[in-house]
């Protein structure tokens, strides 16, 4: 889910997107409002396409007792979203056994789509229920605005789990940073934004590092019946994923500036449209039945299934919450560090392999990463 880096915070106009989320109550201890003056309003980040389903808050200085409640966040959303990658590859990239010693490979990855998605639309309308907002049970977009914003959604994350078929974790996920020069042009064509040059610096040493991971050993998936062969369907369905995630946050930002609607409004639609698209795409493709039947025969697929759907709620709930507190730059921080230890991980659990070269390629990225996330903490403290 999402997900998703930093964009460099530069002053923008105010819009809904940038305002404090409305399902936030307000402080009035330790931010009273004055008496007839409106606040001016906040800086928007250019990091919005970035972060999924959240608004924003401007970064605050941290007592020591904020220090420890962000660390409880950033453990939180590091280790729910460590399961649900790590889950992410076991699901596509190893076979299952029956009963009868029978094994095979999970045969369509959008069955996890709509299992995830029906879950986080569940999960969205418990808490609108239970912060007693039954009014944001209601569309206050049209519904087709929704949908518009669920395909591009479904088909960007079927891309991503597609391609485990065909790449290696590491890989795949090196390959999601370069979704930051997608999401510049998209953002620059529909909203004239500008980018500094270390902007464009940045993404030259996150796509450097990329082409140095790909080009310096192994990145096909082990079980991929042509091997090197069908490397390039792996890259095709990256791109796709890089193109359409782009085009989802995009079109989630554009929301939030076009209307007032809080952040678990959309999350439920959204979501909610996603699971009927993949419902109706399953039932088009006649994959559903299949899918069913492979649950029913090789049931030690169920808790994986349950555990990545929990993992990935859990884990946007994390953001959503750390980001409300705390801002982007945190959500930021506590990301890239994430990825890093994901592909660390999947490396020593799953034996990918990765050589001295490779692993300088995944360091050249986090580094132009974490230099992105210095600058941007220094610029907010001028």
């Amino acid at each position: 889910m999402t997900a998703v880096l930093a964009r460099r915070h530069e002053p923008r106009p105010s819009s809904p997107l940038s305002r404090k989320p409305p399902d936030v109550p307000h402080d009035p201890v330790h931010h009273p409002p004055p008496p007839q003056t409106p606040l001016p309003p906040p800086a928007k980040s250019l990091d919005a396409s970035s972060l999924p389903l959240s608004k924003r808050r401007p970064v605050r200085s941290l007592t020591r007792r904020d220090a420890f409640h962000a660390s409880l966040c950033a453990v939180a959303i590091m280790s729910t979203l460590m399961v649900y990658s790590l889950l992410q590859e076991r699901i596509m990239t190893r076979p299952y056994t029956s009963r009868t010693s029978l094994t095979a490979f999970f045969p369509h990855s959008l069955f996890l789509v709509l299992a995830n998605r029906l879950l986080a639309a569940l999960m969205a309308a418990v808490v609108i229920l239970i912060r007693r907002e039954r009014a944001h049970l209601q569309p206050v977009a049209p519904v087709t605005e929704y949908i518009s914003v669920s395909i591009s959604n479904v088909v960007a994350t079927s891309c991503q789990y597609e391609a485990l078929k065909w790449l290696t974790f590491p890989t795949v996920t090196i390959g999601k940073c370069a979704k930051m020069l997608p999401v510049m042009l998209i953002q620059k064509m529909r909203s004239g934004r500008h980018y500094s040059y270390d902007d464009f610096a940045v993404v030259a040493v996150v796509l450097a590092g990329c082409a140095t991971m790909i080009s310096s050993g192994n990145v096909s998936a082990k079980h991929s019946s042509a091997a090197d062969t069908d490397t390039p369907v792996g890259f095709l369905l990256m791109l796709l994923y890089l193109l359409f995630d782009a085009i989802t946050s995009t079109q989630q930002e554009s929301l939030f500036d076009r209307y007032d609607m809080s952040l678990y409004n959309q999350m439920l639609y959204i979501n909610l449209s996603s699971a009927c698209i993949s419902v109706f795409a399953l039932t088009l493709s006649r994959a559903l039945p299949q899918c069913l039947a492979f649950l029913n025969r090789f049931p030690s697929i169920l808790p994986d299934i349950a555990a990545l759907s929990l993992s990935a709620v859990a884990g946007q709930f994390a953001i959503t919450y750390t980001i409300q507190m705390y801002g982007a730059l945190l959500y930021a921080a506590v990301m890239t560090t994430r990825q890093f230890c994901s592909v660390l991980a999947s490396d020593i659990i799953f034996k990918h392999g990765l050589t001295v070269l490779q692993w300088t390629g995944a360091l050249m990225v986090f580094s132009a990463l974490f230099f992105k996330l210095w600058r941007k903490a220094t610029r907010s403290s001028e």
